[in-house]
């Protein structure tokens, strides 16, 4: 039995010898072994770090260039940055335009036109634009003198005509906007003349008129580049976002990294040095 076993053993170790190309000399079969365990390349797991596709476009989504810069993409990074910085300025500054223009120009109208001035032309003129009109049907004006907005809406969807629209309530954005576009308002210029003074659609509009117009254009002109950057903001969270992640997913196969101990010899002498290879394809 032993020597069966003895048999077995030796038969193994022969084996084993022949595959590893062992000499049976325990010095270098050592020597031998411990180069056949580490000459292998192989990818630590611990190494290089890869990176998430999910987290770069997270980063950009909320910070454009951020998740660039995470896989390391440092030009396309700077870019979308300095795109949200430039859309983010201009947006500002153009917004704040906006708003200076806003209240210029619905200062120049607070001066220069009045509702009183726009009802009292209308009243001594209803009849003459339609004759069908019995003005005394309609109380526009208070008792202290200040016009009634229900009795002057009312007034105006009877007359018809060129009376095309209801004025907007004091103050209100569509207040603005009306007595410098439609021409039923050029009477409450205080360039046009009296209540006395004739006014056809279709005449001439007053000096007023058109440079109200035109400095209420300017306001929208401001508000729609801020708008513009707005939308340039939102389109670059969203395309950083998606060329964040496409950028993590290329920077993880260009990356292989690989290990190995190389042998060097020195005159009699065997030394061993960890290698690591960390290739990168541009």
């Amino acid at each position: 039995m032993k020597k069966l076993i003895l048999f077995f053993v030796l038969s193994i170790t022969q084996l084993i010898a022949q595959k590893n190309e062992l000499t049976g000399i325990l010095k270098l079969d050592s020597q031998i072994s411990f180069e056949n365990s580490f000459n292998n390349k192989f990818t630590p797991s611990g190494g290089i770090e890869k990176k998430s596709p999910l987290v770069g476009a997270a980063l950009s989504f909320a910070l454009p260039g951020a998740g660039q810069f995470y896989s390391k993409s440092y030009v396309k990074s700077v870019i979308y940055f300095a795109i949200e910085a430039t859309a983010i300025t201009v947006g500002l500054i153009y917004d704040k335009k906006g708003d200076d223009q806003t209240n210029y120009f619905q200062n120049f109208a607070n001066q220069h036109w009045s509702v009183n001035r726009y009802a009292l032309w209308t009243i001594t003129n209803a009849t003459k634009i339609n004759p069908d009109i019995n003005i005394n049907n309609y109380k526009v004006f208070n008792s202290d003198g200040t016009v009634n907005w229900v009795e002057l809406n009312k007034l105006e969807s009877a007359i018809g005509n060129y009376y095309s629209h209801h004025l907007a309530p004091f103050g209100d954005q569509q207040y603005y906007e009306m007595i410098g576009k439609y021409p039923q308002f050029n009477v409450g210029w205080d360039d046009f003349g009296d209540e006395n003074t004739p006014f056809n659609y279709g005449d001439p509009l007053t000096p007023n008129f058109i440079y109200y117009s035109k400095e209420r254009g300017k306001a929208n002109d401001f508000y729609n580049i801020a708008y513009k950057a707005v939308l340039i903001i939102i389109t670059n969270h969203i395309i950083s976002a998606l060329d964040a992640a496409w950028s993590a997913s290329r920077y993880n196969k260009r990356l292989q990294v690989s290990a190995e101990l190389k042998r060097y010899e020195i005159g009699y002498r065997t030394f061993y040095y960890p290698q690591l290879n960390l290739q990168y394809k541009f």
